[in-house]
């Protein structure tokens, strides 16, 4: 029966319009059931009824009357969609083999039908029988010559599911053999290869692709890709090779770019950018890397640039973009509109963050109760994100002054989660700054019992004890182990240079904090180096960094006390 009277039949039943329905049903001939003779509109309201009955056990969990309820129906009906329901619903019940069956019915109903026979191979590859579908995807792709290289590429993707990579291989390798003067074919063979980690064949069959056809961005793309594995410097000298013989060829020059900026080769980077953007003016895949790579090299007024212009795109991410924005406007002291852009970040993975800055900012702009209120309104969909909540109001109320209750926040999050590593590190730098160092201790201990390579737990621990002038040599070795991770960490670099100033290696702790305040000019960095420039007699050059250092940072009280300390 088509499709179309049960439609109607349902119009009828649903909305009493008999008259919608009648035009149908008149087509219906009369049909045996149960041996006995009935009308048209009973054979239909039987029809309908199945239906209903078949979706709704689908619907409450019982497979086995829903599967068989369709099965039955298809049986009795052979009708080619009614067929194609019923097989859908018995492969999704996994019943292969009743839906094997069924799609037989289906193709001996409707021979010509494609879907039909892509059902066919997905129920083959789902049943695990390649050896009976080999005969049949060689058929299809010798008779469908006009299509041959799109179903070579779909190859793969149609073979996705099956867990035997190796067989997939073989399989694919048998079918596409023949076509050997085929691009899509080696691409296909190399595609299988590469899911078995046979990248040395992958990479033979990338090569004999992109002989055949020069241009083919595709095999270009795959053939770096596996480069990449070895050498990001001969994947880029590849596509860069093949962008100066294609110039037109824009995946190909953002993959370039994009493997240019993951080896921090900015500058390099930035010219293949300029080049897509002049091509792409308008394209989002495209202004979107180049505004990153801007923000990246701190080019805000490109990087705001191209931001604004997805605003006025088609670009679906918009929350990530006002982020972004967001992030420009508060680093130059813009804090209203800052504020408003961190408010328009409504969704994503920066939706917790952009709630966090925008409380920080309300902080900022003498609103603190507006402040907590954002990060209590804020709806956490997962355990991380409660996280970065009790995170974010806890640095609110830090900076607020009000450390003890930071404090118990925290205590009170860790008690619920009491190895959760954010929670224990937090709480113990807030237990220090309470004067409990006992406190510190047992937090920072227990997480790098679960994390033994947190570097920053391990220079929270050494500082610790390097600021308080007690077990230096134990403070040494923790700070040491936190610099073998972390090595270009100023921070790090700034305890190991306090701690070495406390064991009295004046020199040492002058090279290390002078190395770390060329990588970060921060506040403590400069009270730290000045401290040890004063122990070497050079009170003119502590005087001279420390001044400079408060009037960037005027309202930092670690710098005013090491100025009232050296009296300076």
């Amino acid at each position: 029966m088509p499709i179309k009277l049960i439609v109607a039949a349902l119009i009828f039943a649903f909305t009493g319009a008999s008259q919608a329905a009648e035009p149908a049903v008149k087509q219906l001939p009369s049909k045996s059931l149960a041996g006995k003779q009935v009308g048209a509109e009973d054979a239909l309201g039987r029809t309908v009824f199945q239906a209903l009955v078949g979706d709704i056990a689908l619907q409450r969990g019982d497979i086995e009357m829903g599967v068989g309820a369709w099965a039955d129906l298809a049986q009795r009906t052979r009708d080619p969609q009614v067929i194609a329901r019923a097989t859908e619903v018995a492969a999704f019940a996994r019943k292969y083999d009743l839906a094997i069956e069924l799609n037989k019915l289906w193709l001996e109903v409707d021979p010509e039908s494609v879907k039909a026979q892509q059902t066919q191979s997905s129920l083959m590859v789902l049943s695990n029988r390649l050896d009976d579908l080999a005969p049949q995807l060689a058929t299809v792709l010798e008779q469908d010559k006009a299509s041959l290289p799109a179903n070579l590429m779909h190859l793969n993707r149609m073979l996705a599911r099956h867990g035997d990579k190796k067989a997939v291989q073989r399989l694919v390798d048998r079918l596409a053999t023949p076509y050997n003067e085929v691009p899509e074919a080696h691409f296909a063979m190399g595609q299988a290869a590469a899911n078995t980690s046979d990248f040395m064949r992958a990479q033979s069959e990338f090569e004999k692709a992109l002989q055949l056809r020069p241009d083919w961005e595709p095999a270009a793309l795959a053939r770096a890709h596996l480069q990449a594995r070895q050498s990001s410097q001969t994947a880029i000298s590849s596509l860069s090779d093949f962008v100066e013989r294609y110039p037109n060829a824009r995946d190909a020059r953002l993959a370039l770019a994009r493997l240019l900026i993951s080896e921090k080769k900015y500058d390099t980077a930035r010219t293949q950018f300029d080049r897509l953007i002049k091509d792409n003016p308008d394209n989002p895949e495209v202004i979107y890397p180049v505004a990153m790579l801007a923000l990246q090299q701190g080019d805000s007024t490109t990087g705001r640039a191209q931001l604004e212009k997805l605003l006025k795109s088609d670009f679906p991410d918009k929350s990530t973009v006002h982020f972004f924005i967001g992030q420009i406007d508060e680093d130059q002291k813009q804090l209203e509109p800052a504020l408003e852009h961190y408010r328009q970040v409504t969704v994503g993975d920066q939706y917790i963050n952009a709630r966090a800055r925008a409380a920080q900012i309300l902080l900022k702009l003498g609103r603190p109760d507006e402040a907590r209120e954002m990060i209590h309104s804020t709806q956490a969909s997962n355990n991380n994100e409660r996280t970065q909540l009790i995170l974010a109001e806890s640095q609110l109320l830090r900076e607020a002054g009000k450390h003890a209750e930071a404090y118990a926040l925290l205590e009170s999050a860790l008690a619920k989660q009491p190895d959760n590593t954010e929670l224990l590190y937090e709480t113990a730098l807030t237990a220090e700054r309470l004067g409990k160092a006992d406190v510190l201790e047992k937090h920072l201990m227990r997480l790098l019992e679960i994390k033994p390579d947190h570097a920053h737990a391990l220079n929270a621990m050494g500082y610790s004890l390097a600021e308080r002038n007690i077990r230096l040599n134990e403070a040494h070795q923790f700070i040491t182990q936190a610099l073998s991770l972390a090595p270009e960490d100023p921070f790090i670099m700034d305890s190991m240079g306090w701690v070495l100033y406390r064991q009295g290696k004046l020199n040492e702790a002058l090279t290390t904090l002078e190395n770390a305040y060329k990588l970060k000019a921060d506040p403590e960095i400069a009270a730290h180096l000045g401290e040890v420039l004063s122990a070497l007699n050079r009170k003119d050059d502590a005087r001279l960094l420390l001044k400079n250092a408060a009037k960037k940072n005027p309202e930092n009280e670690v710098l005013s006390s090491a100025i009232k300390k050296l009296k300076l």
